[in-house]
């Protein structure tokens, strides 16, 4: 008996379950699964259906999904609701790296997919069933993917879920096949998405666009039949109806995301806590949001232990909650945002009041901020009187949304491009980059330098906001956001240094330099270049056309003039 047999068998059925991923390939370049889930007497929520049937959820992955599918009992949900959730991955999970990274590399930071999480979008139905033993008729549709695509998923839920509850199980398997033939999601491209007699018009924002402009729409001509529902966003929420209770605080909120501060959000529904938390995360753009953050958290979530310890201070995170238990347990947390259902003051929806945090203690606490928190710069009171007076105007709230957006934009801009401006001088000079030598490092990043560059170079150049803009820089430069920027960028530069560095390496005579070489010399030559051939194709650096291929070319011809022991084994090494 072949004592491998068995490792050959676990190998065979690894192939076959590759080739079954395989035949998903375009489909998971979209979404990780979709599920079913439904409320059962004995088991309470349980997953019913999950497509495609091969793909790998751990138990702690699918006890997330089942919790954060279903709005608590607090909500009172009737009818259909939709909402989203963020929920970790296992460790351990394999992906496909090479293509997200591909994905990555062109998207901006904001739309990047996650390594750690996953978004579960979602779609619930509740209502009155008498042939159930409950007396409702209570089931979930989840779509779960690692892009941040808000609008998309749940537009596509509205066409689908519908649809699903009347014919169930076929009705999902073949929109699960139709959407396997979608094209993959390209930054820069508009893509048509056929899906249950459908086509869904979308553009892939790629990282070249210009912020807050409308990117020309690139896409095949074809003679669509049904003509293309285009949808303006991917991911954009509707920000003037998340923010309408809180609009006069829009300032606080901006500088509490921008510092990555521990923020409670508890709402009526898993909707309006779900699309707060995204609207709120999303108000720092294009910066990129560096911290944790749950659109819609319960007590069941696996990190609910984690995140509401009292033995250390809060975590940086931003929750959305609807279960009023959650006002004793984040008693303790700096700025905990309660709201209520809309109220009209006149023609403004009622502005919900900054109250100091011991008053929250009750579980009918009113709606209110609960927050010591004093902001660094000025309320801008031009934007409050042109919402006002589009309000009393009736102008659509998509209008105000872009107003709302396009200030936001700005503000973070103006916060960003001195940090950009002074990253940009701490990188080495081009013509300091010479074949024979290592790359020069990029100078370290001085807070204090940084800080000397304000009075000539600062945001009042761009802003005409007032206020202490050099304490708002102090705190971020001890936030998770900071961190992850300044890793962001200096990841960039150093691989612009590499591109740069392989560039004038082709560019140089290397045959003339290694004819007056020792073998020894020549062989640490070939090492080190096929090291950084090797790293520059994992990187995906940006290279010049033929750069690659010609030095691929250089260490072949070199290889082959060595004497053939040598040739043995650098061959030996290459492979």
């Amino acid at each position: 008996m072949d004592p491998l047999h068995g490792s050959g068998s676990l190998r065979r059925e690894e192939a076959d379950c590759g080739a079954a991923r395989c035949a998903w390939a375009r489909f998971s370049s979209w979404l990780e699964c979709v599920c079913v889930v439904t409320f059962d007497l004995e088991l309470g929520q349980a997953l019913e259906l999950v497509f495609p049937q091969d793909v790998k959820l751990t138990e702690k992955e699918k006890s997330s999904i089942c919790y954060l599918s279903f709005p608590d009992s607090y909500s009172g949900c009737i009818g259909d609701t939709q909402f989203s959730f963020r929920f970790r991955q296992s460790v351990g999970r394999r992906a496909s790296r090479f293509r997200e990274d591909v994905y990555n590399r062109e998207a901006p930071p904001t739309l990047q997919t996650e390594a750690s999480h996953f978004f579960g979008y979602v779609y619930f139905r509740q209502v009155k069933d008498v042939s159930v033993k409950r007396g409702y008729f209570q089931k979930s549709l989840v779509l779960v993917s690692k892009l941040p695509y808000t609008h998309l998923f749940h537009s596509l839920l509205q066409i689908v879920a519908p649809e699903f509850f009347e014919k169930l199980e076929p009705c999902l398997e073949a929109v699960c096949n139709g959407i396997d033939q979608w094209p993959s999601p390209t930054p820069g491209l508009t893509l048509n998405l056929p899906v249950m007699g459908m086509v869904l018009q979308v553009r892939i924002p790629s990282k070249t666009d210009k912020a807050g402009g409308s990117p020309a729409r690139k896409t095949a001509r074809e003679n669509l039949l049904p003509a293309p529902t285009v949808l303006p966003t991917l991911h954009e929420l509707d920000l003037f109806r998340c923010f309408q209770s809180v609009l006069i605080h829009l300032q606080m909120f901006w500088e509490l995301m921008l510092l990555g501060e521990p923020v409670v959000v508890m709402a009526p529904s898993p909707t309006v806590s779900s699309e707060t938390v995204l609207a709120l995360v999303s108000s720092i753009s294009p910066l990129k949001f560096c911290c944790d953050f749950r659109p819609y958290f319960t007590v069941h979530d696996s990190e609910f232990r984690e995140y509401t310890t009292r033995t250390q201070s809060p975590p940086n995170v931003v929750l959305g909650v609807t279960n009023p238990f959650f006002i004793k347990t984040f008693q303790n947390w700096p700025h905990v945002v309660r709201l209520g259902e809309i109220k009209m003051a006149g023609d403004l929806p009622k502005q919900v009041k900054v109250k100091k945090p011991s008053r929250l203690k009750s579980l009918d606490t009113k709606p209110g901020i609960y927050t010591a928190f004093k902001t660094f710069l000025h309320k801008d009171k031009l934007l409050l009187k042109r919402l006002l007076k589009g309000i009393q105007r009736k102008r659509p709230s998509e209008v105000q949304s872009a107003i709302l957006r396009r200030h936001l934009l700005e503000l973070t801009q103006s916060f960003i491009i001195p940090l950009e401006r002074y990253m940009a001088s701490l990188m080495p000079l081009q013509r300091s980059v010479t074949a024979w030598k290592t790359p020069p490092q990029i100078r370290p990043f001085s807070q204090d330098e940084f800080m000397s560059t304000l009075d000539h170079t600062g945001p009042q150049l761009t802003s005409v906001l007032k206020g202490d803009w050099m304490g708002l820089y102090r705190r971020f430069f001890r936030s998770p956001n900071f961190d992850g920027w300044y890793r962001h960028r200096h990841k960039e530069m150093t691989q612009k240094l590499e591109s740069l560095h392989l560039e004038v390496i082709c560019d140089a005579d290397l045959v003339s330099w290694t004819k007056d070489k020792s073998e020894v010399e020549i062989v640490d030559l070939i090492l080190k270049l096929r090291e950084k051939l090797i790293k520059a194709r994992r990187q995906q650096l940006q290279l010049k056309d033929g750069v690659l291929h010609q030095l691929d070319a250089f260490i072949t011809s070199i290889v082959s003039s060595l004497p053939e022991d040598l040739q043995a084994v650098l061959r030996a090494q290459s492979t």
